[in-house]
C-alpha cells in the first residue's frame, strides 16, 4: 500500500513563505506525475501545480511566478515552495501521485492521495 505524507504547512504572515515536502512510500514500482492541490474553507478542491518524472511542470495560473514544485525521485519526495503568500492562499494542501504497480504481469496505474496540511496565511 502506497501513503503519501506531507509536512511543512503552518501559520505565516502575508509576504512569507512555505515549503511543503510530500514523501511516498510503499509498495510500487515508481511514480509518475505528483501534483499539489488545495482546498478552502467552502470551496471546491483546485489544482496548484504539477510535475512529470522528467521535471515538466504546470501552475494555476494565480500561483505562477510565486510557487515552485520540485521533486527528488530517488526519495519519491515532491515539494511546493511557496512565496510571496498572500491570504487568498489559505487553504488544505494535498499531495498527489500516480503510481505504478505490476499486477499479474500488468502495469496498473493508481492515485493516491496524502492527508492534507493546513496553510493559513494571515497578519
Amino acid at each position: 500500500q502506497v501513503q503519501l505524507v506531507e509536512s511543512g504547512g503552518g501559520l505565516v504572515q502575508p509576504g512569507g513563505s512555505l515549503r511543503l515536502s510530500c514523501a511516498a512510500s510503499g509498495s510500487m514500482d515508481g511514480i509518475n506525475d505528483m501534483g499539489w492541490y488545495r482546498q478552502a474553507p467552502g470551496k471546491q478542491r483546485e489544482l496548484v501545480a504539477t510535475i512529470t518524472t522528467s521535471g515538466h511542470t504546470n501552475y494555476r495560473d494565480s500561483v505562477k511566478g510565486r510557487f515552485t514544485i520540485s521533486r527528488d525521485n530517488a526519495k519519491n519526495t515532491v515539494y511546493l515552495q511557496m512565496n510571496s503568500l498572500n491570504p487568498e492562499d489559505t487553504a488544505v494542501y494535498y499531495c498527489n501521485a500516480v503510481f505504478r504497480i505490476i499486477v499479474l504481469g500488468v502495469m496498473k496505474y493508481r492515485e493516491v492521495w496524502g492527508q492534507g496540511t493546513l496553510v493559513t496565511v494571515s497578519s
